[in-house]
């Protein structure tokens, strides 16, 4: 049976920690009865620019953005790559303190992991806000502090495996309080970039995922959540369905589209009954791993 990209298996986007299109996408799903997350930050951000976003949260893109930063993405749109995407991400820009926030350690050696479902060379760039930063404005390039850069990192689980990622070690700095990571991925091989904003709070923790609703998930807890996701997915595609197609195709469940991941980004039609099918698939197992999980 062939194993597809499905909107919580492609890369784009920072799954530890987890960024804010990553982590409202699971809540998201946790309620998909309602399609509407129960953070409030995450269901603003719905409100506003619909649900489509979110089924391609790995889609934070630039197609053309050739690794320039100041000057050319402006301040206080750099959780939306600079709205120069395919999908409409503004609504991630948004100045409020209560966005899912993964808890970790001041001063320590973590583990940043990135989806590879589809491998791509490139430099992996990642900042952190200064001290002295708020929630309470939105991030400009001034606010930040590049604390890593890797190229072409090593790979686990291998290319377009289920749970296969990047990963390296990143040496956080000494913080307190909450605090933005963002992560600029560079390829090398076309102009398109990606970005992703994760919301951080420095309080002694370890990974811990907390949605200001009452629910804290563990490191341990997403990552089940997102591996059995993506099984559940590749169970429900059919056998000799192939999603490559000879180039890396992302699913997006808003109008659904397949992300082709060559240069210029195009965006080819998938079978819009096959993709409602995975969306489905995808709900039903998000929905049953945060009943028992929560």
């Amino acid at each position: 049976m062939a194993s597809i990209p499905t909107p919580a298996a492609a890369h784009g986007a920072t799954m530890m920690p987890g960024s804010r299109t990553y982590l409202c996408y699971l809540d998201l799903i946790a309620n998909s009865g309602t399609q509407m997350p129960a953070n409030p930050a995450c269901a603003a951000a719905v409100r506003q620019g619909g649900t489509g976003p979110l089924y391609n949260w790995f889609a934070v893109l630039d197609s053309n953005a050739g690794g320039r930063t100041t000057g050319y993405i402006p301040d206080g749109t750099l959780c939306s790559g600079g709205n120069r995407g395919p999908f409409n991400f503004a609504a991630y820009n948004a100045v409020r303190s209560d966005w899912p926030k993964t808890h970790l350690t001041s001063g320590a050696n973590i583990e940043l992991r990135h989806s590879n479902w589809a491998h791509h060379p490139g430099r992996f760039d990642v900042y952190i806000t200064k001290n002295g930063w708020s929630p309470s404005r939105a991030v400009a390039w001034g606010d930040l502090e590049r604390i890593s850069s890797v190229t072409n990192p090593p790979q686990r689980g291998g290319v377009g495996s289920e749970g296969g990622h990047y990963y390296w070690n990143v040496q956080l700095p000494n913080r307190s309080g909450q605090h933005v990571m963002f992560v600029h991925w560079i390829r090398s091989d076309s102009q398109e970039n990606f970005f992703s904003c994760s919301d951080i709070v420095f309080d002694g923790g370890n990974g811990q995922v907390t949605y200001g609703d009452g629910q804290t998930l563990s490191a341990e807890q997403i990552a089940e959540a997102d591996e059995a996701a993506r099984a559940s997915a590749a169970s429900t595609a059919h056998a000799g369905h192939d999603a490559h197609a000879g180039h890396d195709a992302h699913a997006g469940h808003a109008g659904h589209y397949a992300h082709a991941g060559h240069a210029g980004s195009e965006h080819a039609r998938a079978g819009a009954g096959y993709w409602d099918q995975v969306t489905a698939a995808l709900r039903d197992v998000h929905a049953d791993l945060f009943s028992r999980l929560s």
